[in-house]
């Protein structure tokens, strides 16, 4: 859904804290952000964090950094000077400058893309921009942008990978999560990468193995159209035999494709393709988790091996927890939306998802 640019701007000079940041969702009708103690939530309007407050570039920069650090992907990120140890992503911005052809002096038109896919000409990068919805290109101070930023958030929440963001871990559960992090790291978590068809994994090491396979599968070279009559003439599509994971439509050989190395190097998504395959959103920076022979956000990957808290939003890591409606919470959250009463052996109504009391229920409805 578009957004007031002018209100994007404003959101991105503030700090993450956000206390009196307005609310995208309410347009006005909130007072402004109010950080409740535990949930992810404004106390004034009940909205999420993401409807509020927006991280800046740094803060983001460092969460991915983070994420990515002490994986086979470590190469995305760089050793802060004086960091400590520290590792911050190093996103691949694109800046675009086209001459404006005018009567008087010429002038240029400069486009800035928060991100862009690390390792390919410009014109590549370019093509790979245009094959995703206007909307979603993270072009600097456009809703595109405002979505990236926010997909971050909800996609890779900080409190799920790192345990010293979270309040809902109970003694004896940090050494749970720390392990529940490396394990992701070392078998699920991967980046994806941009190439034109068949050329995925070209010169990795790792990419190695998948590569013999992949061999098996390319047409040889005569069964491809030639590039001057675009297949016209020839039987066999554009695309040759390379197919979308998704939609299974043809992929043309000209058009970037997105690359998974965890899914081998056979398999190939158009870029408005590569999505979660349980929310169908897009995946951030193609940022994916590979479980079960599909691509997941960080926030579906995590919630199908450790139930989360619908109070506070942070993954469960405790044997002992409340359940309602398909819902789950750790104990000490199970607690009324409005007026905090916990809820545990106490009668409650869930109202569009929300844990209330029969006090407040009832109120809600008047």
């Amino acid at each position: 859904q578009p957004e007031c640019p002018a209100l994007f701007q404003m959101l991105l000079s503030q700090p993450q804290s956000g206390r009196g940041v307005p609310c995208l969702r309410c347009r006005g009708t909130c007072t402004g952000f109010e950080p409740h103690s535990w949930r992810k939530i404004c106390k004034s309007c009940k909205c999420s964090q993401e409807d509020h407050s927006l991280s800046s570039d740094v803060e983001d920069d460092r969460k991915i950094g983070r994420l990515l650090s002490d994986s086979k992907y470590a190469t995305l990120t760089a050793r802060v000077k004086g960091g400590d140890g520290i590792r911050i992503y190093k996103r691949n911005r694109m800046i675009i400058t086209n001459p404006i052809v005018s009567r008087k002096d010429p002038t240029f038109d400069t486009i800035t893309y928060e991100w862009a896919p690390p390792g390919l000409t410009q014109k590549l990068a370019m093509q790979y921009m245009e094959l995703i919805p206007k909307e979603m290109q993270p072009v600097a101070g456009t809703d595109g942008a405002y979505y990236r930023r926010r997909q971050l958030m909800r996609q890779l929440p900080l409190y799920d990978q790192d345990p010293s963001q979270c309040r809902g871990l109970a003694e004896g559960e940090l050494k749970l999560m720390e392990d529940f992090v490396k394990k992701y790291k070392a078998e699920a978590l991967g980046v994806g990468e941009v190439a034109l068809p068949g050329q995925g994994g070209v010169g990795k090491e790792e990419g190695k193995p998948q590569d013999k396979n992949v061999a098996a599968t390319k047409p040889p070279e005569s069964t491809k159209p030639p590039e001057t009559t675009n297949g016209a003439l020839e039987p066999v599509p554009a695309g040759g035999p390379y197919r979308c994971e998704t939609c299974k439509q043809a992929v043309p050989g000209d058009c970037p494709v997105v690359y998974a190395d965890r899914a081998g190097y056979a398999r190939q998504w158009h870029p408005a393709c590569f999505v979660c395959c349980r929310c169908s959103e897009p995946l951030v920076d193609l940022i994916y988790f590979w479980k079960s022979g599909a691509a997941w956000c960080g926030r579906h990957y995590c919630e199908s091996l450790r139930p989360r808290c619908a109070g506070c939003d942070e993954l469960i890591f405790s044997e002992d927890y409340q359940q309602a409606g398909g819902r789950a919470w750790h104990k000490k959250h199970f607690a009324c939306l409005e007026c905090e009463t916990l809820l545990t052996g106490q009668p409650f109504a869930l109202d569009d998802s929300s844990l209330l009391c029969t006090t407040c229920s009832k109120s809600k409805r008047l």
